[in-house]
């Protein structure tokens, strides 16, 4: 499982940068978002994977964190995703807003002689 997390982390860095050095901005928004994705799984993994461990306390269940996943880095991710949201948002009104001022989606404002 690990394994898997970490290839995931690494291709949507990879993309993400990828995408970045693109010359089209929502190209960069994608790249952006990527990048915010991998960062976000990055983080939740830093909680430890773990299988069958309860996220709240449960009567029943001893009180130790042998039995316990870490709520920290799943909250933190929860508000990572809400202000990701919003920030791919505004860079799409962002981008639109700059389309319709330059006429064109490049991200230094001038087309080049494709």
């Amino acid at each position: 499982m690990e394994l898997m997390l970490s290839l995931a982390i690494g291709v949507l860095t990879g993309s993400g940068i990828w995408l970045l050095l693109r010359p089209r901005t929502f190209q960069v928004i994608m790249g952006l978002s990527l990048l915010s994705y991998a960062v976000n799984l990055f983080m939740f993994s830093m909680g430890r994977l773990s299988i069958d461990r309860e996220p709240v306390l449960v009567a029943g269940v001893p009180l130790n964190l042998l039995h316990y996943d870490d709520p920290i880095p799943q909250a933190l991710v929860l508000t990572a995703i809400v202000i990701g949201f919003a920030m791919t948002a505004l860079f799409l009104v962002v981008m639109m807003a700059s389309r319709g001022l330059s006429g064109t989606d490049h991200v230094d404002g001038a087309e080049s002689g494709e």
